[in-house]
């Protein structure tokens, strides 16, 4: 009992897993709630908008969410915050607001997908094409499924750009943009503070009380529920539940080398591990990050959604491989 108080109370401990990850997450949605306003307040989404103009009319999706799916190529925060002000100004409604974040899922991928693929070829060789190529189809998918769904479920945009309509409003002074965007930024970084820093360290708290490994260990213990799992690809999904991606990436690279397993094996395990340690992977990355930005119950219920479809898609893709693959 006392040496894992002690643990909690070391130092080292809580500054490489706790005050540094949370300054840094911190500095990032200030970065990105600055870049938001700034955005916003000079009313270049207008020029951000133009760029994806047709998949979004295509959707029913206003312009401000094309501009937020311009923004998720370059960070998912800014574009979140800017979706944040959109809709507490009245600008999108919520069911748009749904479709706009899973929209700009794909982009968030292909930021990260250059580190993920360079990091599976070395480790799986060319079970890195079928592993990286899989989970690009399902978001591909999932972004084409999002833009139909949102034509049927959406009405139809308003003609001309919404953003371009307060150009007569935009003011060419300096210093009333600073105050403006300075203004909303310490709005909105005191609810970031209040929400983000006690959300992340409950979530630190419970991933060193072993929490979330219990969890994992409930999730991935036992193979029964996944059939199509070889015996030896197993120590494989455990890995990718309990550990970061490289780990398990590592030991199926160590077992194809040896020859004991089938290239089809590595991927389902890996893709089975990818899909259920979806929702670990969601509180302990997202939680902070989406209920600093968005109010509590919408931020949850969008980290649902978001989840909840990027699932059904890589199971989707999964079972495709399985049977044909």
């Amino acid at each position: 009992m006392y040496a894992e108080l002690y643990s909690f109370m070391d130092f080292e401990i809580l500054w490489s897993g706790l005050f540094c990850p949370l300054m840094r997450l911190v500095l990032s949605i200030s970065f990105g709630l600055a870049i938001g306003n700034i955005i916003e307040v000079l009313h270049w989404g207008r020029f951000l908008a133009r760029i994806s103009s047709p998949l979004v009319r295509m959707g029913h999706l206003q312009d401000v969410s094309g501009a937020a799916f311009t923004m998720a190529f370059f960070s998912s925060i800014t574009a979140n915050t800017y979706l944040a002000e959109q809709y507490e100004q009245g600008k999108i409604i919520r069911k748009e607001l749904y479709f706009s974040n899973l929209l700009n899922s794909a982009p968030v991928l292909f930021m990260h997908l250059p580190s993920l693929f360079f990091l599976a070829v070395p480790f799986l060789g060319k079970a890195a094409f079928w592993y990286v190529g899989i989970i690009v189809s399902a978001a591909l998918f999932r972004t084409v499924g999002t833009v139909f769904a949102g034509r049927i479920m959406l009405p139809p945009a308003p003609e001309g750009c919404i953003t371009c309509e307060l150009d007569d409003n935009a003011s060419n002074s300096v210093k009333e943009l600073i105050q403006r965007v300075s203004s909303r930024f310490i709005r909105r970084i005191k609810r970031v503070l209040l929400v983000t820093i006690p959300v992340y360290t409950i979530v630190f708290l419970l991933n060193r009380s072993g929490a979330f490994a219990a969890l994992n260990d409930i999730i991935g213990g036992s193979n029964g529920l996944l059939p199509f799992i070889s015996p030896e690809a197993a120590g494989v999904l455990i890995l990718s539940l309990a550990a970061e991606i490289a780990a398990s990436m590592a030991a199926a690279g160590a077992l194809l080398t040896e020859g004991t397993i089938q290239t089809k094996d590595i991927v389902l395990a890996l893709l089975a591990g990818n899909i259920l340690s979806s929702p670990m992977r969601a509180v302990r990355h997202q939680l902070a990050v989406y209920m600093g930005i968005f109010p509590p119950r919408l931020a949850l219920s969008l980290i649902a959604c978001n989840q909840s479809v990027r699932a059904a898609s890589l199971i989707l893709f999964t079972l495709a491989y399985y049977f044909f693959g």
